[in-house]
């Protein structure tokens, strides 16, 4: 039954992830592994490291990166980026539109021209 549930899960998934009908249909229909190279390249994975020290570090080193971002910028990317998949290029843009809108009433736009004239790295 485990099988069954991750073999949906895949199926559900893969085809938004790699974009091309036939590989996919090769991965599930096959269940042959893939190498974590032949991953990268098709876009499963967006990076592929020598070993699990490194990883940890390159995982705490672009976390450290977001983390250093306004958090209402980075939900706001997140949830744009999920909805944009799932829905044609001009509902992603009236979704930003709104959301952009919406979060003029924070704090974040007066903080950003309150910086004017300074730069520093956001």
């Amino acid at each position: 039954k485990q099988w069954y549930q991750r073999r949906v899960a895949i199926t559900a998934g893969l085809p938004k992830i790699v974009g091309n009908q036939s590989l996919v249909n090769e991965y599930c229909l096959t269940a042959r592994k893939i190498s974590s190279d032949e991953a990268a390249r098709v876009g499963i994975v967006s990076r592929v490291l020598v070993d699990k020290e490194s990883m940890i570090e390159e995982a705490v080193a672009l976390a450290a990166q977001i983390a250093s971002k306004s958090p209402v910028a980075v939900q706001g990317t997140k949830s744009n980026l999920v909805y944009s998949r799932d829905h044609t290029v001009q509902e992603g843009l009236d979704r930003v539109a709104l959301w952009n809108s919406a979060m003029l009433l924070g704090g974040d736009p007066i903080v950003a021209m309150s910086g004017a004239g300074e730069f520093e790295d956001p």
